[in-house]
């Protein structure tokens, strides 16, 4: 059974910054896409930012403050946020997409004061 663990989640301040992480637990057969989604209270889950073998995407509300990257040998991604805006407080999840395959972390709170 696969479960992703997601952690880094916290409170910080405007102009702040974390680093989310999402590991893999149990084997997965060749994730292809590893990705970071929200979901702030009242809204629709939005996709953050994804990452591929050869290619990066981001939400234009994040582009240039977020950086996703990825371990293929620990099965891990990761999302460095810098420069924290209080409209980015929400719940963060991360989705890896495989062969035949999705999953979801559980979630993991980010909350950025003004």
């Amino acid at each position: 059974q696969v479960q992703l663990v997601e952690s880094g989640g916290g409170l910080v301040q405007a102009g702040g910054s974390l680093r989310l992480s999402c590991a893999a637990s149990g084997s997965i057969f060749r994730i292809i896409v590893m990705g970071w989604y929200r979901q702030a209270p009242g809204k629709q889950r939005e996709l953050v930012a994804s990452i591929t073998s050869g290619s990066t995407n981001y939400a234009d509300s994040v582009k240039g403050r977020f950086t996703i990257s990825r371990d293929n040998a620990k099965n891990t991604v990761y999302l460095q946020m810098n420069s924290l805006k209080p409209e980015d407080t929400a719940v963060y999840y991360c989705n890896f997409v495989g062969l035949g395959a999705d999953y979801w972390g559980q979630g993991t709170q980010v909350t950025v004061s003004s």
